[in-house]
């Protein structure tokens, strides 16, 4: 794979901070990737990948996990941010409003594998169409580090436009640390790609309250 070279990626990172007023708060960062030369008649776009960055933002993604007996008390000792029982995964499936409520508040869901069916048939509709279905996993998984994971990951999807977009980090993130995260994730997209780096065309880079800044791929290799 052709990396963009990390000097080049952090200067155009650091021109992307120091665009727009400086807010109150830590703004995120966000990365979008304009694709090229692809017939979307011939190869499908619809890219769901987690990917899994080596530098965790300031506010960590949230994790779900739907267990039962052991795994669920490792769970919860691991610091899940919420573990449902079958009991409260079949209340789910009657109340719209809580299931909604639940797809939107957790960036991450994994299920022990024998749940899965029952978390279709009860949260499909709301989990699929975010791209949020819970990865499985098996009883004697171990969740610690699993979690531990799953913190640092963002997900991308392309939903068969020729573009894709994503969290890469913060402002209170070196530009650095921002940079790897960047090489991670077009790392995982290049491998999804027909052409690889070749159908990346342009790299926007901008902070959630201002003006975006963007090179070609291709500048800044």
């Amino acid at each position: 794979m052709e990396l963009v070279e990390k000097k080049n990626l952090t200067e155009l990172i650091g021109k992307a901070r120091s665009a727009g007023k400086k807010r109150g708060f830590s703004q995120s960062i966000d990365l979008f990737v304009t694709l090229k030369d692809i017939d979307v008649k011939k190869h499908d776009l619809n890219i769901t990948e987690v990917v899994f960055l080596p530098h965790q933002f300031s506010r960590e993604a949230k994790v779900c996990i739907f267990a039962t007996g052991d795994l669920a008390l490792r769970a919860e000792k691991a610091g899940a941010d919420r573990v449902v029982s079958p009991d409260d995964l079949e209340k789910f499936g009657a109340e719209k409003r809580n299931s909604r409520k639940l797809a939107r508040s957790f960036e991450f869901f994994l299920a022990e594998t024998d749940l899965m069916p029952r978390i279709g048939k009860s949260l499909g509709q709301f989990l699929g169409p975010r791209g949020r279905m819970p990865s499985p996993i098996a009883v004697n998984a171990p969740i610690e580090g699993i979690i531990g994971r799953y913190r640092t990951a963002v997900r991308i999807r392309t939903r068969a436009r020729l573009e894709l977009a994503c969290k890469i980090g913060d402002e209170a993130m070196t530009d650095e640390h921002i940079a790897e995260n960047v090489l991670a994730i077009l790392s995982a997209v290049e491998k999804k790609l027909p052409s690889g780096m070749k159908n990346m065309g342009r790299i926007t880079i901008k902070k959630s309250m201002a003006s975006t800044v963007t090179a070609s791929v291709m500048e800044v290799i």
